[in-house]
């Protein structure tokens, strides 16, 4: 590791890369920050996978190791042990949303990043070829269609979940739960930690057996749990599959690619055709309160945010939708451009999983849901039992 320069103040930085956010996005972007803090060294450091980022921070924390800065690390499990440091109002008043996702009314993560999580990206040309002729508006439509799909040889749906990128298996259940659990109970995490509801409650195991129904029909290739998050982008962007079920992040690689078919968007259907748009907005940096160099810290993550130009790369390359006041992004793409039209024509729900507030799931419980709706994929488990296995897991994470 290069050392800092003489009187340079070094920061640590823990960062993941995906498809779209690269060793050289990260690179480039910490040193637009530290051309503007030339006092700041930063030395990066990589987590496994993008799926793994919250845990190998717990790791790093175990080990003594827990770095200054963590971008896009749920503070869960960090805040309430005091290892994080808590943002004050007069730091958060560049944002749309300053006080998104509270842990104990203080805010740990900055809020700059709206992220649709997920949506349905869908494949036009496999869609004529099965004679649809529009995006679904109700469940029932989506079923038809995919029935309609199957009939033509044509994979309804393109899931992944292999390897370290289990999360990647659990995106229709995240849609699910939105359209289905959160559009009538908003809150529904929060009672779940006041031990009000459960997994097993019928409103859940509902929404959750959809899941397993849709596999149950075929109409979801298992062959996907063999897919790293990469190789499952690849797979619908090759064509294997009418529906990819994913974060609004995709649409940057819609857009950056020439294809032989055109992609639309739309909110997973609810049965009476509401549209709910699951949603989280942070995304931000948390700051260890035991950082050496904290005020060099803060600074740095407040920079590696609100710079302009950092701002502009990741909405093209991760078609992020940024919410700083005053914020204007470049030009963009039309799967971007329908991406913000779906998310602005309905009702925003929480994402399941992706809380990180006083909502959030128990610390670790995330990597839980995924390992579960591995099962759901596979085929090996349904919705009451995987209720019940997440209720397990609740009372493990809760001590009891």
């Amino acid at each position: 590791m290069r050392r800092p320069a003489g009187g340079a103040k070094e920061v640590s930085f823990l960062v993941f890369e995906t498809p779209n956010l690269t060793p050289e996005y990260w690179d480039k972007a910490i040193k637009r920050v530290t051309d503007r803090h030339p006092d700041i060294h930063v030395k990066k450091i990589v987590a496994p996978s993008a799926g793994e980022r919250n845990a190998y921070a717990k790791q790093l924390l175990a080990s003594g190791q827990l770095p200054d800065v963590m971008q896009a690390v749920a503070p869960s499990g960090f805040a309430e042990s005091g290892r994080l440091y808590a943002w004050r109002e007069k730091e958060l008043a560049a944002y749309q949303y300053p006080h998104s996702n509270p842990l104990g009314g203080k805010i740990y993560q900055l809020p700059y990043n709206t992220q649709p999580t997920p949506l349905v990206y869908y494949n036009k040309k496999l869609f004529a070829r099965a004679g649809i002729t529009a995006p679904p508006k109700t469940y029932a439509e989506l079923l038809a269609d995919g029935a309609a799909l199957k009939a033509k040889g044509i994979n309804p749906f393109v899931v992944g979940g292999g390897g370290k990128d289990a999360f990647a298996a659990a995106y229709l259940w995240i849609a699910l739960v939105g359209a289905d659990v959160y559009r009538e109970q908003p809150d529904f995490l929060a009672q779940r930690r006041a031990d009000k509801v459960t997994f097993s409650d019928p409103v859940f195991v509902k929404a959750t057996q959809k899941f397993a129904d849709l596999v149950e029909k075929g109409y979801i290739d298992k062959a996907g749990l063999s897919r790293d998050y990469p190789s499952t982008e690849k797979a619908f962007l090759d064509g294997k599959g009418a529906m990819y079920p994913m974060g609004s992040w995709f649409a940057a690689s819609a857009d950056a690619k020439t294809l032989p078919f055109d992609i639309g968007v739309f909110a997973w259907p609810t049965d009476d055709g509401t549209t709910v748009v699951p949603a989280y907005t942070g995304g931000g940096p948390i700051v260890n309160a035991h950082a050496k160099n904290l005020e060099a810290a803060k600074t740095f993550a407040l920079e590696f945010n609100q710079n302009a130009a950092n701002n502009d790369v990741l909405v093209k390359s991760d078609a992020a939708i940024i919410a700083i006041k005053g914020y204007k992004p470049p030009a963009m793409g039309p799967v971007y451009q329908d991406t913000l039209k779906v998310l602005r024509s309905g009702k925003v729900a929480n994402a399941f999983t992706v809380e990180t507030g006083d909502d959030a799931l128990l610390p670790g419980v995330s990597d839980k849901v995924f390992a579960i709706a591995q099962q759901i994929v596979a085929g090996k488990t349904d919705g009451a039992q995987a209720g019940r296995l997440l209720d397990q897991e609740w009372a493990k994470a809760d001590g009891r």
